[in-house]
């Protein structure tokens, strides 16, 4: 699930760009895009002191980027490190040409507070530190136990063999002794450069767009049984759930009174809920039959009877149900996959705050 809230943009976590090949026996770890998570949010515009005119231009690249950015979230690892390491190159390359000489300096320093210890992994900040490959590989050693640690304690939780508590502090110990390990592998000299190569501290806490742009909504053999045809950019300024269900699936029907719920609760201070009917049986292929059962669930928001998977496709999704946020922007912000409140868990109530969050934002 891609719904983590950011924490300084998850050091520890494992979905992303691909550092260089090193002449090491010990492979770097994936770390996260951050310079393609942060770009986009106005907190970081304002720290960069972007002009009006350099942010649509950030934007007008981001364009060319959100889709292959979030398509790949679910193909192979060496496939979505390639292509993530593929778009932030192009990225890097258009801000380059966007952004002076003191902006790039910041953005870069911004970089490696995001990535906490494993700035390590970029080249350019390993080369400025002066590290060697033989100190790289023995960091990358340390990073690796982390990990480890870090997923049997996730392991743990999800089996509730370890409660909540219990496995943030483990997770923060693991985090504490790899900061330490770096700390303790360089020369002052070398903690001195560092300091330049991070600067002044920035609040990561303040950034709340991180996630690409949604993908627009196609009526490739796709038709509205309820609703007048609408379009994401259509929606711009207000905030949209977009849900992926089929009707005879019963963690998605155990979802609708969710959504239902919503429409109800929020139409009038801006929230759109739309639902894409995408078929997983022969029976779900049929407009008359979803028709019905539109009625019967008592659904009143508009839906969208995807009879080719076109929308299914285009958004990569992988499992019924699905229900995606979309801020104002146009900018997906948080998803869930299955249901909500399943076995205790309190998912609706999650995504119910995030609306409100989204709502009451310009």
């Amino acid at each position: 699930m891609f719904n983590r809230s950011l924490v300084v943009l998850a050091v520890l976590s494992a979905t992303a760009l691909g550092a260089s090949a090193l002449p090491a026996q010990v492979a770097p770890p994936e770390i996260q895009p951050v310079l393609l998570q942060m770009i986009r949010d106005d907190a970081v515009h304002r720290e960069l002191k972007l002009s009006e005119d350099q942010a649509r231009q950030v934007f007008d690249v981001l364009e060319s980027i959100d889709g292959s950015w979030f398509r790949v979230r679910i193909r192979p690892a060496q496939e979505r490190i390639e292509t993530i390491d593929r778009l932030t190159e192009q990225l890097s390359d258009a801000l380059a040409e966007i952004l002076d000489s003191k902006q790039l300096e910041r953005l870069d320093q911004l970089q490696n507070q995001a990535l906490g210890t494993r700035m390590i992994v970029r080249d350019k900040t390993a080369t400025a530190l002066g590290l060697s490959p033989t100190t790289r590989e023995s960091l990358y050693e340390v990073f690796a136990k982390t990990d480890k640690v870090v997923a049997g304690v996730q392991q743990q939780s999800q089996a509730q063999s370890l409660d909540a508590s219990a496995a943030a502090k483990q997770i923060e110990k693991a985090k504490a002794d790899e900061k330490k390990t770096l700390v303790d592998a360089l020369t002052n000299q070398q903690k001195r450069t560092l300091s330049s190569l991070t600067g002044p501290a920035f609040n990561f806490a303040a950034v709340k767009r991180m996630y690409p742009a949604a993908p627009e909504l196609t009526n490739d053999g796709a038709s509205w049984l309820q609703g007048d045809p609408v379009t994401l950019d259509d929606l711009k300024g207000k905030v949209v759930a977009v849900h992926f269900y089929a009707f005879q699936c019963i963690n998605c029907r155990r979802n609708l009174p969710h959504y239902n719920r919503w429409h109800t609760d929020y139409a009038d201070d801006g929230l759109v809920v739309i639902g894409i009917q995408t078929p997983e049986t022969a029976a779900e292929r049929s407009a008359e039959r979803v028709a019905a059962a539109l009625q019967t669930e008592q659904i009143q928001y508009p839906v969208l009877m995807d009879a080719q998977s076109a929308n299914w496709k285009q958004w990569s999704n992988t499992m019924w149900p699905t229900v995606y946020l979309v801020d104002k922007q146009g900018f997906l912000r948080r998803w869930w996959q299955g249901e909500m409140n399943w076995k205790g868990i309190q998912g609706e109530a999650q995504m119910r705050e995030t609306i409100e969050q989204l709502l009451a934002e310009e």
